[in-house]
């Protein structure tokens, strides 16, 4: 139905009521203006259905439901309260039904409100995990940019069920249709990174439409979802991992799982490197084991693009991730003459 259309028929429910109200008045009022008044609640209680009607229109599907609830226990406890209370010649009249229509719009109200809230995946006898009662884990854009969540959940280490809010969803969409490339090729990597881990056959992903319109940043957002639905915050992001805890909420960091599972190295312990480039301290050179530990090499610089055996001297544990520093293992290798791509020495 069109806008004009819709908006007939709000005018004829409108004329309609008020017509109603003139009618029924002077049977519930002993008043010569009972006729006016019954009108005038008429044609209110036309706006008030068009409200509701419009109100439902934007209402979600959860809001929906909630408001059906709502409406069945609200005439179910007015049918209750009347048999006690309203007396019995009151039910021959129209304030009888009345009272039922303001019942239910306070029912319907309260369940569209509240209904946002509802979350069967967090009851257990709903849930397709079942008795076990899995915590949610909610999935923030730097973890879902970074990819490595699903090589995680492929292990079968993490088990769901995932949460993806539709604000996040939002947020990486805007990020996919940046005009700046690299921004842009990010949001498309996250966006293909869901598309992944929601094809897993043995893991459950939820798309919930939960949101806050009060709060503006994403992270402030997270917080609240993980604080209503009871869940865990999956991030790479140092700072709302630290605000989380601080507001007694467990998150998951993907960068500190890494770190924690990168091989143990000890000092006194030889390591097989290949120079790559210049430290930032004089002489040094800079090495990279295969999971991405930096080794720091005194006097590498002097032999970029070698491989050698080194020693470690000590280890370095940062919240960025670890560093090893080391020294050459046989110090001749300083002493050979470097050699052109040709195979000729220099003199």
């Amino acid at each position: 139905m069109g806008g004009i259309g819709l908006s007939i028929v709000r005018v004829f429910l409108f004329i309609f009521c008020v017509l109603a109200g003139v009618y029924i008045g002077p049977e519930l009022l002993r008043s010569p203006l009972a006729s006016l008044w019954g009108g005038i609640v008429g044609g209110l209680a036309s706006l008030l259905v068009i409200f509701v009607e419009i109100s439902i229109k934007r209402a979600s599907g959860k809001g929906i439901v909630g408001g059906i609830i709502g409406v069945v226990t609200a005439f179910f406890l007015t049918y209750l309260a009347a048999a006690i209370f309203i007396p019995a010649d009151w039910k021959d009249t129209h304030l009888y039904p009345l009272i039922y229509i303001l019942t239910g719009y306070v029912g319907i109200m309260i369940g569209v409100w509240k209904g946002k809230e509802f979350n069967p995946a967090g009851w257990r006898i709903l849930s397709k995990t079942g008795p076990r009662g899995e915590i949610p884990k909610i999935l923030d854009t730097s973890v879902i940019i970074d990819g490595r969540i699903a090589d995680v959940c492929e292990t079968g280490f993490l088990e769901g069920p995932f949460i993806i809010p539709q604000f996040i969803l939002r947020e990486l969409q805007h990020i996919a249709d940046s005009s700046d490339p690299l921004k842009r090729n990010r949001g498309r990597r996250g966006l293909d990174i869901l598309n992944r881990i929601q094809k897993q056959s043995d893991l459950e992903v939820k798309i919930t439409d939960h949101d806050f319109p009060k709060i503006q940043e994403v992270d402030a957002k997270l917080i609240e979802l993980a604080k209503r639905i009871n869940g865990r915050i999956i991030t790479n992001d140092f700072n709302l991992n630290k605000v989380a805890e601080l507001q007694g909420l467990a998150a998951l960091n993907l960068n500190l799982l890494s770190n924690a599972l990168k091989p143990v190295v000890l000092p006194g312990e030889t390591i097989h490197v290949q120079i790559l480039k210049e430290g930032k301290e004089q002489g040094q050179g800079v090495a990279y084991l295969d999971d991405g530990t930096m080794v720091v090499v005194e006097e590498g610089k002097k032999i970029i693009g070698k491989e050698l055996d080194v020693v470690v001297t000590s280890v370095l544990q940062t919240t960025a991730g670890r560093m090893i520093f080391a020294r050459a293992k046989d110090e001749k290798i300083f002493s050979e003459k470097p050699t052109s791509r040709g195979g000729k020495t220099h003199g």
